[in-house]
């Protein structure tokens, strides 16, 4: 008994911090990870203040087509990086007007151009959102997650880029919702990047070729004071198209699923 606490006492002494308590061994987070998120939610609550999602409206920026086209015409770098800089600061402050600057991107600066752009910003402000709510989210999620979304975490984690290519792909959840939703299951910033960019050009540049015939949209259905919707802009060719890239990309995460289910039984 006495050697048995003399060795607990020299081996303590060796190694001091083994008498520590666990606590102690878990690093500690800096409440500076808060930060970042809080300015989004500031800044998204000051544009919403100043009314911006109106002047990002459809209604809006059909009104002033003509003044826009023009300033890109005489001013295309700037009018250029003026659109990037407007679409990620929609991004990420969640401002639901992605779309239709997607459409306007075509527009203004043609498919390919107008789509090159929307991508890089779509895809730059999710990861700065990403990066802004994982810390936070993901300490909030993990004290009160029960077991089914533990399993969710676990799943999302073996096949994140699977999950979030076919997120991507399917028109189903607004766009700020999957820029979020990665952030509670501790996904690398790459997986999400590669996923993200990956995932949006189907979409953005069928959305930017819409934007090209945005003038005969506005004839054939005679919103000629600019009264449009995004329905106005649904063809069931693009549709269609979508909803097959998203059960192509589908099909292998469903089959890793489904492999996953029989090694466990």
């Amino acid at each position: 008994m006495n050697n048995g606490v003399r060795n607990g006492a020299e081996g303590a002494a060796l190694n001091p911090s083994s008498g520590r308590s666990d606590a102690e061994h878990a690093p500690r987070r800096s409440p500076w990870r808060f930060v970042p998120f809080a300015l989004l939610l500031l800044g998204g609550a000051v544009c919403y203040a100043f009314g911006l999602p109106q002047y990002l409206s459809l209604t809006a920026l059909v009104h002033h087509r003509e003044i826009l086209s023009a300033y890109v015409d005489t001013h295309p770098l700037h009018a250029g990086t003026a659109f990037f800089a407007v679409y990620v600061a929609v991004v990420v402050f969640s401002i639901p007007a992605a779309s239709v600057l997607t459409i306007f991107s075509g527009f203004l600066f043609g498919c390919v151009t107008g789509g090159i752009i929307a991508i890089a910003a779509a895809t730059l402000g999710s990861c700065l959102l990403f990066l802004a709510a994982r810390g936070v989210l993901g300490d909030l999620l993990r004290p009160r997650a029960g077991r089914f979304l533990e399993r969710l975490a676990e799943g999302f984690r073996r096949n994140a880029f699977l999950y979030l290519l076919v997120l991507r792909l399917a028109p189903i959840f607004p766009f700020f919702v999957v820029n979020i939703a990665p952030a509670f299951f501790d996904v690398r910033l790459r997986t999400f990047a590669l996923a993200t960019l990956i995932g949006i050009v189907p979409g953005t540049l069928a959305y930017a070729w819409l934007g090209r015939s945005l003038d005969a949209v506005i004839a054939r259905s005679g919103a000629t004071g600019g009264e449009l919707t995004l329905a106005d802009f649904a063809t069931r060719d693009i549709s269609l198209g979508l909803a097959a890239l998203t059960l192509i990309a589908a099909l292998p995460l469903a089959l890793k699923l489904i492999q996953s289910r029989r090694k466990a039984v």
